[in-house]
Order: structure tokens, then C-alpha cells, then sequence
């Protein structure tokens, strides 16, 4: 395998053969570059949940539509809308006990323009941080709840600065401040401010991955420590995507 740093971070691997040896070193790869792009390896849906279920055990979201001949995978597409998507930065499925560690998106359809998927680096966004805010958010945890899904009620406290079990980075985990409904130790008002705050501050440009797709495109990356969303502005085409997550552990307080 050949790997390519991007900037600001992530990885791009072309030559990924799908052997053991290759996928022995794919959660440490992640897990250092938060974000990895396979390229030229024509991956398809059965390669691709087999190399999920070598990274853990697969999670679905109740509510998305499953890829019919392979179920552990759903659909992400823009087709026949309407309306183009709403996509926010986010961070998959955070308002359960054990968040997916690992979610993969493989490129299916890709419109003539426009489309990309962007990225923020959570472990930069705590580094950055000032020290007095840091000191005051230390120890505090924040209430993900559930939104967008029909009938489904769930929420879940996580610390707000989050170890990471393989590299030991910290990072701040966030969702859209829709999900991130109360932190702890403070009121209401003072909670979404904090939170609004914080989310600005993750999604600075400066600390943005925009990745532009090409065809037989799969990314992975660490929901640890990263959030994501799609940009839908000015797309031509279809956008049809197959996605797939592993399950993670409980987040550990930095």
C-alpha cells in the first residue's frame, strides 16, 4: 500500500489488495489520520462489509433503507428529492450507550458536479481549546438525544473531552447542537451557548477535510474524533452512496 498524507489531515491509500496483511493495519491507520481514503481498489459492497466486520461489529440506524443485497449497509442518496438533503456536521449515532467507532461511505453514483463530503479534526479543535475554558469544561459531559428519526427516542451522557483508546489523543466530541442537548453543571441557556460555541470552534476552516469523490471511492473514518457532513450545494447528478458503521465502546473521559 502506498499512503499519501492530505492536508489538514487524513490519508489517501491507493494499492489497498484486500489481504489480510492490508486489513490487519487499517483501525491504527484510521485511528492516526482520522479520516482514509481508498482509491483505485474497486471495492465492492460484499468486500466492503467484510472489511467492516474485521474493524468490529456492525451497527445500522433504525430508519435508513438497507442496501437490498447486502442489509449490514444503507443507502445515502439524493435521488428523487425534491429538496436537497439537510447535512449538518455531525458525528454518527452519539446519542447510544457505545457509538459506532468506524463508519464507511463507498462511492456508488456520483453527480456530474458537486457532492463533496467534509470532515473536522475534533483532536485539533481540543488542542486549540484556551486553557481557562479547558479548565472549566474539564470533567463536564454533554446529553445526546435522537432527532430527524420517526419513532425513535434515545439519548445518552458522554464526556465532552474524550480519550482515545488506540492512540491516547483527546478529542471533543460534539454532535450538531440539535443533538447536543445539555451540559452538565450549568443551565439550559448557558449549556446551548457553551455547545454553539464549541461547535464553531470544531468547524473552523482551517482544521476542514473536503473530500472530492471519484468513482470506486471508500472512505473510512474515526467518529471519535471527527465530525462530517455532506455538502449539498450545486449538485448535478445523482448521489448514491452505500454506508456501513462498527460499533465502539463506551466513551472514556479524557
Amino acid at each position: 500500500m502506498r499512503v499519501e498524507q492530505l492536508d489538514p489531515f487524513g490519508a489517501v491509500v491507493r494499492g489497498f489488495s484486500g489481504s489480510a496483511e492490508d486489513f490487519a493495519q487499517l483501525p491504527g491507520m484510521i485511528a492516526r489520520n482520522r479520516v482514509v481514503v481508498l482509491r483505485g481498489s474497486a471495492i465492492d459492497d460484499n468486500a466492503l462489509v467484510t472489511m467492516l466486520d474485521g474493524l468490529g461489529e456492525p451497527m445500522f440506524t433504525p430508519g435508513e433503507t438497507a442496501v437490498r443485497a447486502a442489509p449490514q449497509l444503507n443507502i445515502v442518496s439524493n435521488v428523487g428529492r425534491k429538496v436537497p438533503p439537510r447535512s449538518v456536521f455531525h458525528t454518527d449515532t452519539s446519542y447510544v450507550a457505545q457509538p459506532p467507532a468506524f463508519t464507511a461511505l463507498r462511492a456508488v453514483d456520483l453527480p456530474a458536479m458537486g457532492g463533496a463530503t467534509l470532515f473536522c479534526d475534533q483532536v485539533a479543535a481540543a488542542k486549540s481549546v484556551p486553557r481557562r475554558a479547558r479548565e472549566w469544561l474539564g470533567g463536564r459531559s454533554v446529553l445526546h438525544s435522537v432527532t430527524g428519526i420517526a419513532n425513535e427516542v434515545a439519548s445518552h451522557r458522554h464526556p465532552l473531552f474524550r480519550h482515545h483508546p488506540l492512540t491516547e489523543d483527546v478529542a471533543l466530541y460534539l454532535s450538531t447542537p440539535e443533538r447536543c442537548t445539555l451540559l452538565s453543571g450549568v443551565d439550559a441557556v448557558v449549556s446551548a451557548r457553551v455547545i454553539a460555541a464549541l461547535y464553531r470552534h470544531s468547524i473552523r476552516p482551517s482544521r476542514l477535510y473536503r473530500h472530492q469523490w471519484h468513482p470506486n471511492d471508500v472512505v473510512i473514518w474515526d467518529n471519535r474524533v471527527t465530525m462530517h457532513r455532506a455538502d449539498h450545494d450545486g449538485v448535478i447528478g445523482d448521489r448514491v452512496l452505500h454506508r456501513g458503521m462498527t460499533l465502539g465502546e463506551q466513551p472514556i473521559a479524557a
